[in-house]
């Protein structure tokens, strides 16, 4: 495995980036192909390089394996108030098949937990769903407690959420 490079994406690596996660995510969620672009790729300066969203690419070399971002979160569960606290939720983390199992995933959320850290997070919120193999596992591992999962058929999702300060 050759080393890593972890890096907060640029303007000069946005489009590839870009392109990453979109590639990524027809990949993983075939079901949506035909969805629109989601509103933080659309807008990914706004949200990411100017906004108070964070995104962190690794790189080998000069090839991207992995990303991994967050966003503020939305309160879009009404299930879940935070209140007054300061939450953010991972989002995008996506890292190649050949990548995989060597630890790619969780050196990409321990920096962006110190880009969180760096911001005075309180908490990452995130969701996921079983049919991504190992997805649950890792965030537990990760030290992410279960909130809950949606009782729907195809998407079951997970919400999960961890404190940081």
């Amino acid at each position: 495995m050759p080393e890593l490079i972890l890096s907060p994406v640029t303007p000069e690596t946005r489009e590839e980036v870009v392109a990453f996660v979109e590639a990524a995510r027809r990949d993983l969620f075939p079901m949506l192909a035909s969805a629109p672009k989601p509103a933080d790729l659309e807008h990914f300066d706004d949200v990411y390089l100017q906004g108070a969203g964070a995104f962190i690419e690794a790189r080998a070399g000069a090839d991207l394996v992995g990303v991994i971002g967050y966003l503020p979160y939305d309160n879009r569960f009404a299930q879940f108030d935070y209140g007054d606290q300061r939450v953010v939720e991972v989002v995008r983390l996506f890292v190649l098949p050949a990548y995989r199992r060597h630890g790619v995933a969780a050196r990409l959320f321990r920096a962006l937990t110190a880009q969180a850290a760096s911001e005075e997070i309180d908490r990452f919120y995130l969701h996921t769903h079983p049919f991504l193999p190992g997805a649950v596992s890792f965030w537990e591992r990760q030290g992410f407690t279960l909130l809950q999962v949606e009782d729907d058929p195809v998407w079951q999702t997970t919400h999960m959420d961890l404190r940081l300060r």
